[in-house]
């Protein structure tokens, strides 16, 4: 599975992104879909997962009512709506992919594929 992570940018506080994560070659098939992220100098910290075939989904506390992560099948995609952005919320984002449990799913350690990351900037 090679993930393709794409829609970072600079946006004021309060401001609103959508983050997109494409399977380029295969399906998401028996995997879950995480969304980390990393800021500089800290380890990175889970974000948001979804299972693809399913309705379960995580939120880490930060980031609950503010981002909503779904899914388009066609697109073979995982979006990440990120609204009410906070200067804190800045780092560079990553998907990945895992078959873990659902109580594993924060776990970096548990992802097998990642995406290449998109920078996300909040600033005024």
């Amino acid at each position: 599975v090679q993930l393709q992570a794409s829609g970072g940018g600079l946006v004021q506080p309060g401001g609103s992104l959508r983050l997109s994560c494409t399977a380029s070659e295969s399906t998401f098939s028996n995997y879950a879909i995480g969304w980390f992220r990393q800021a500089p100098g800290k380890e990175r910290e889970f974000v948001a997962a979804l299972r693809w075939s399913g309705g379960d989904t995580r939120y880490a506390d930060s980031v609950k009512g503010r981002f909503t992560i779904s899914k388009d099948r066609p697109k073979n995609t995982v979006y990440l709506q990120m609204n009410n952005l906070k200067r804190e919320d800045t780092a560079v984002y990553y998907c990945g992919a895992t078959r873990g449990v659902f109580s594993s799913w924060a776990s970096p350690s548990q992802y097998y594929y990642w995406g290449q990351g998109t920078q996300v900037t909040v600033s005024s």
